[in-house]
C-alpha cells in the first residue's frame, strides 16, 4: 500500500487527519463568532478553503498522471495548482490582525490564526509532495527539487502580492492585465521594488526551509498507486 506521508500512514488516514485539523481550526472560528457575537475572523474560513484548493489540484494531478490524461489537461491542473499554492502559506500572514492587548481573546485568538495557519501550511506542503514527486518520477531528481524550490520561491512572492500588493488568485482571471503590469513593473525595476525582493525572498527561503525539513523528517518514500 501506498503510504501518505511517508511515516506509515495511508491516504485514507492521512486524509481523515487534515479533515480533523480543518475541523478544529474552523470550530474555533465558530466559537469565536458566537462568543464574540461579531463574524470579525470569519475571512479565516475563506482562507482555509483557498489553502485547500492547492491540494485538491496535485491530488487531480496526481489521477491525470496515473492514467496518462494528455499534457494539456496535466498543464493545466499544474498551472492551476501553482496559482492557489500561495494561499496555503498565506495564512500565517493573518497575524497581523491580531491586537496584543494581553486580554484572554487575544490568547484565544492567537491560538486560533496559529492553528488556521498551520492548517494551510501543512496543506500547500502536502500538495507540493505530489507535484515534487509526479516531477521526479518524470524528468529526475534534481528537476523536482528545482520545481520545488521555484514554486516555494514563487509563493514566496504571492504572499507578498497578497498581503502587501493586496492581488488575489482570482485577479489573474478578473484583472489580469493590471496584475501583469504591476508584476513586470517589479521585474524591470528592481531598484524601485527592493522591499518586494526582500519580503518576497523572506517568506520564499523560509517556506523552502520548511519544506525540506519536512521532506527529509518524513523520508519521503512514496510510489504513484
Amino acid at each position: 500500500m501506498a503510504t501518505g506521508f511517508g511515516i506509515g500512514v495511508s491516504r485514507f488516514q492521512g486524509t481523515a487527519l487534515l479533515g480533523g485539523l480543518l475541523a478544529w481550526s474552523v470550530a474555533l472560528v465558530l466559537l469565536r463568532v458566537v462568543w464574540t457575537q461579531t463574524g470579525y475572523y470569519l475571512f479565516l474560513l475563506w482562507n482555509l478553503f483557498l489553502a485547500v484548493v492547492p491540494l485538491f489540484a496535485s491530488a487531480l494531478l496526481r489521477k491525470a498522471a496515473m492514467r496518462n490524461s494528455p499534457d494539456a489537461v496535466q498543464l493545466l491542473l499544474l498551472v492551476l495548482w501553482l496559482l492557489f499554492l500561495p494561499n496555503a502559506p498565506y495564512i500565517l500572514t493573518d497575524l497581523v490582525h491580531l491586537t496584543p492587548d494581553g486580554s484572554r481573546l487575544y490568547w484565544y485568538d492567537l491560538g486560533m490564526v496559529l492553528s488556521c495557519a498551520g492548517t494551510g501550511l501543512l496543506l500547500g506542503y502536502l500538495s507540493l509532495f505530489d507535484v515534487h514527486e509526479l516531477f521526479e518520477r518524470r524528468f529526475g531528481r534534481r528537476f523536482g527539487w528545482s520545481a520545488a524550490v521555484v514554486a516555494l520561491l514563487a509563493s514566496g512572492y504571492g504572499v507578498y502580492l497578497g498581503r502587501v500588493q493586496r492581488w488575489n488568485s482570482w485577479d489573474v482571471v478578473t484583472n489580469p492585465q493590471s496584475l501583469f503590469m504591476s508584476i513586470v513593473d517589479t521585474a524591470i525595476n528592481p531598484a524601485d521594488h527592493l522591499h518586494a525582493y526582500a519580503l518576497s525572498g523572506l517568506f520564499g527561503v523560509g517556506l523552502v526551509a520548511g519544506y525540506a525539513t519536512l521532506h527529509a523528517m518524513t523520508g519521503r518514500q512514496r510510489v504513484l498507486s
